[in-house]
């Protein structure tokens, strides 16, 4: 059933109190801002507040969908395929570190030291799911290593205020990867962006390759005859003499 239209009224009052935050966050740490700061600068009441959200962690993951969403789909959590002519493929870990840069005083406040574990945690979520998404295919030959099998398309990430869905396949090697490419974004943010974005992703892709490779995603040129049919393991029969 598609979902029903946000009332205007309530998308007023949702988006006065995403501004608010985000605001707050420019001037001082997520820690020491409080629900009543937030309904001050929006300009509603604490009772407008607790209709939308629980917490301030939770109207925080809501706050910064757009910015998260930007950060997914900069993340390389599969890798994409070779060119036609078998090259290697483009390394997208440039655009996401200079994406990181460019609010790194967000992700900073959001993903720092008195930062929220939720909203890590719900960044998290939503990278590993677009991991799966992106590496298992909707008619797939077999599963990945450690996935549960499929024959339907794996559903879109949930939104900020949805929650991962439950019967949502455990895809260790999505983690992994997920894990790993955060991971690396709190470390640069930590140490205050050392070096350019093409320099850190530079150095960092060869790591990714080697991981997609132990893991068995290696992806075929486009028009090859495994193209298409998915991510084939190192112990694929069809790969013996």
């Amino acid at each position: 059933m598609p979902a029903r239209p946000m009332d205007p009224r309530t998308r007023r009052s949702r988006a006065a109190l995403e501004t608010a935050l985000r605001e707050l966050i420019a001037e001082r740490d997520l820690s020491q801002i409080s629900v009543s700061d937030i309904t001050k600068r929006a300009g509603v009441n604490r009772s407008t507040f607790y209709e939308h959200y629980t917490d301030v962690h939770d109207l925080a993951a809501a706050a910064c969908t757009t910015i998260f969403d930007a950060l997914v789909a900069a993340s390389p959590a599969a890798v994409p395929p070779a060119g036609p002519d078998g090259a290697p493929p483009d390394n997208p870990l440039p655009d996401l570190f200079a994406h990181v840069a460019e609010h790194a005083a967000l992700y900073r406040a959001l993903l720092g030291d008195d930062g929220s574990a939720r909203v890590i945690n719900h960044l998290l979520q939503r990278m590993t799911t677009t991991a799966r998404i992106l590496r298992v295919p909707t008619h797939d030959t077999g599963p990945a290593e450690g996935t549960v099998p499929t024959d339907r398309a794996v559903p879109p990430a949930p939104l900020a205020d949805e929650p991962v869905a439950t019967g949502t396949p455990h895809d260790p090697a999505a983690a992994f990867v997920a894990g790993a490419v955060l991971g690396s974004v709190v470390d640069w943010l930590r140490h205050d962006c050392p070096g350019t974005p093409e320099e850190l992703g530079t150095a960092l892709w060869p790591l990714l390759i080697g991981v997609a490779a132990v893991a068995g995603w290696e992806t075929e040129p486009p028009g090859s005859l495994a193209a298409g049919q998915g991510p084939r393991r190192r112990d694929d029969p069809n790969d013996r003499a």
